[in-house]
């Protein structure tokens, strides 16, 4: 599909999505402070937020997982709630108090939470009342989540459903007592009684509703988008409505199985050797259960994604990830910069090879052999660029418009920026090359093209820092984003960054610069300008890196693009989208930046705690805060001496 369709219609997900725009300005920084240039620079782990919540550590203390059409839930012992994914209509951003959570399940685009005290927290797209409660909101004991609506179970053995009834999909069928388990498909329901029969209603297309003969001994249930599955006392599977894509075709021997899932053309079984078992639609391996497949107590299935819960209280997670909803790919440490596309991502590790997650349409996030040597990135519309340690450009992705066709000679550069459908390269000379798409003179790099140190890329429009200091703009300008900065004399910057309609740059006092779109404050940066060390800027948001490792942010927060995630400190990389922001986040106790946490990590906090001699601007103190209490003491040595006891 043409992107420019695309940008509207996303996937057929039902809903339109604003045109998408590029994420190049993912760092900002002359040629000789870029973080490529250090020699060992520091990594950290990835964080996303806004419209693709990833960077969720799913490594231990869940007792449940839930699965929506494109985001993901997890349930902690301790009653929270983690959410990762699309988060389009806030569905990732679980409510506060974030606490007393029994229960969770996830809908196309909303997601539900049960309490101990026997209410439910909904949250997300509610466009048809999916997230509002039927009241009274107490005695629940059990929720489930269709496509557009949902569903409570009582205590006494009733179902309440609201939100979406074009199917009659939240009438429940008379009587509405005895039931024991609810499931939601996209627009069929399904209540399991306590004589072990099944209820379907709703939309029956497919046969989806229809309870194959004979309708008993069934001791859980799960709906997908147009099939059904029924798990028998015996351990086997019963499975009925759709099968275009085999979905009720399950696999020999059926037997065995304690726990189902449905996703939207898929279905998973657990069995009891704790492995699962998955088949049906395949188009993004979602029926390839990962290795090792054992040790896992129970399951979800989304649209085209899985999770598995294992009993060590981990999370795995495989498939499709469009919108980050099986998190960053494994694993998430050695990353020290990020960038941010359309729909896909970008993360370079130290060792010089890129993870690529996201939306892959046009190949964009097929990082191309030999995966190697790589020293810098930068991700365009639905494009990618890749800078090798030998001074040659990658590219891949989308090349309606040449923006992968890197011109000769491919050597001698030392930056890339990507736009929307254009690509950039500095040479060691300080020139720069532009190709891709030049609708707007975007790849016409004005005279004289020499003495350059910076680029970066909007939507329509680029950017270059002279060596000088002053700043060259050209590309479209209807809302003044090519106009000279304000506030004059062009001089004296030191990094540039580009948004979709305006522009950033930093001084060398630390202060930053916009001009262009100003809807949503976009040129107004938030006080104190100062300290800053990096800029990036997104369709209608942008950030700022601090000196002590802090993002700020600013302009339109929908879908949470401006929340920045709590523990803002330790910050090496940044980016932003049209509606989503990452960034590369030094792990918790990796003081000295080297990427794991040991003996030599223990050293420094020790340092830290007896003088500080450490500068906490410098290492941030929350990397020693390892309970993270919000403070470094005592209590934080003991963690900390437990973990190196003997080692």
């Amino acid at each position: 599909m043409n992107p420019a369709i695309r940008e509207n219609t996303r996937r057929g997900r039902g809903t339109i999505r604003k045109a998408r725009v590029l994420c190049s300005a993912w760092i900002v920084a002359t040629l000789t402070a870029t973080v490529f240039a250090i020699a060992d620079p520091p990594q950290g782990a990835i964080v996303g937020w806004g419209s693709q919540v990833v960077g969720v550590d799913l490594s231990a203390g869940f007792v449940a997982v839930a699965a929506g059409r494109w985001h993901s839930l997890g349930l902690k012992a301790d009653g929270s709630l983690v959410a990762w994914g699309a988060n389009f209509y806030g569905q990732s951003n679980v409510p506060a108090p974030n606490t007393g959570f029994i229960a969770v399940a996830g809908g196309a685009s909303h997601s539900l939470g049960l309490k101990a005290d026997g209410s439910i927290v909904a949250w997300g797209a509610n466009s048809y009342g999916q997230a509002d409660v039927t009241g009274p909101n107490t005695g629940f004991i059990a929720v489930a989540a269709g496509g557009v609506h949902s569903l409570g179970l009582k205590a006494d053995g009733s179902i309440v459903a609201w939100g979406n009834n074009v199917y009659g999909q939240i009438d429940v069928p008379a009587p509405n007592a005895g039931f024991v388990a609810v499931a939601g498909g996209t627009y069929h329901s399904l209540g399991l009684k306590a004589d072990g029969s099944i209820v379907g209603w709703g939309d029956n297309l497919n046969g989806q509703a229809n309870v194959p003969a004979p309708n008993s001994g069934f001791v859980a249930i799960a709906a997908g988008e147009n099939h059904s599955l029924g798990l028998k006392a015996d351990g086997s599977i019963v499975a009925w409505g759709s099968n275009y894509s085999g979905q009720t075709n399950i696999p020999a021997p059926n037997t065995g199985f304690i726990a189902i899932a449905a996703g939207g053309h898929h279905s998973l079984g657990l069995n009891a050797a704790d492995s699962i078992v998955a088949w049906g639609w395949n188009s993004a391996g979602q029926a390839n259960v990962p290795t090792p497949n054992s040790n896992f107590v129970a399951i979800a299935a989304g649209w085209a994604h899985n999770l598995g819960l294992k009993a060590d209280g981990s999370i795995i997670a495989w498939a499709d990830n469009d919108d980050g909803q099986t998190n960053v790919p494994a694993p998430n440490l050695g990353f020290i910069a990020v960038a941010a596309g359309s729909y896909h991502n970008l993360g370079l590790k130290a060792d010089g090879s890129i993870v690529a997650w996201g939306d892959d349409d046009f190949g964009q996030t097929d990082v191309p052999a030999p995966n190697t040597n790589f020293s810098a990135i930068a991700a365009g519309g639905y494009h990618s660029l890749g800078l090798k340690g030998d001074g040659s450009i990658v590219a891949w992705g989308w090349n309606y418009d040449g923006q992968t066709d890197v011109p000769a000679p491919n050597v001698g550069f030392v930056a890339v920026a990507a736009g929307r459908y254009h690509s950039l390269g500095i040479k060691t000379d300080g020139s720069i090359v532009a190709w891709g798409d030049n609708l707007y003179g975007q790849s016409d790099v004005p005279a004289p093209n020499a003495d350059f140190i910076g680029i970066a890329a909007g939507w329509e429009h680029s950017l270059g820092l002279k060596a000088d200091g002053s700043i060259v703009a050209w590309g479209g300008n209807y809302y003044g984003q090519t106009n000279p900065p304000p506030g004059g004399p062009d001089t004296g910057f030191v990094a540039v960054a580009a948004g979709g309609w305006h522009s950033l740059a930093i001084k060398a006092d630390g202060s930053i610069v916009t001009w262009g779109y100003s809807l949503y404050g976009l040129t107004h940066v938030p006080a104190p300008n100062t300290g800053f060390t990096a800029a990036a800027g997104g369709w209608y948001h942008s950030l700022g890196l601090k000196d002590n490792g802090s993002i700020i942010a600013w302009g339109n927060n929908g879908q949470g693009r401006t929340n920045i995630p709590r523990f803002n400190s330790g910050i090496i990389s940044i980016a932003a989208s049209d509606d989503h922001s990452l960034a590369v986040r030094r792990t918790t106790g990796d003081a000295d930046g080297d990427g794991d946490v040991d003996r030599a990590d223990f050293a420094v906090f020790v340092d830290y705690l007896l003088g500080p001699s450490v500068d906490p601007q410098l290492t941030g103190w929350r990397f020693f805060d390892v309970d993270m209490d919000d403070d470094v003491d005592l209590r934080d040595l003991a963690v900390w001496q437990n973990a190196f006891a003997g080692s």
